[in-house]
């Protein structure tokens, strides 16, 4: 089950990667809860992988692990 679903928002955590941009406010644009296996999602740990999109319009995949709640933080 995914902690997020589609048009939420979050935060992108602290500890996150720098090219993730910790900190920031994104809407979660797409959720890959059962993902194929091989290929690009190789490089993620086992769990979901969100595609989200930031305030400028850009968009990257983060791992559930990497996002907060609103609410949360």
């Amino acid at each position: 089950m995914s902690k997020f679903d589609y048009g939420d928002r979050a935060k992108v955590a602290d500890f996150a990667e720098i090219d993730l941009r910790p900190g920031a406010i994104v809407w979660v644009v797409g959720v890959f809860a059962d993902r194929p296996s091989g290929g690009y999602f190789e490089k993620f740990p086992t769990g979901v992988v969100y595609s989200v999109e930031y305030e400028d319009g850009t968009s990257t995949e983060i791992h559930e692990d990497l996002l907060m709640r609103l609410e949360d933080t």
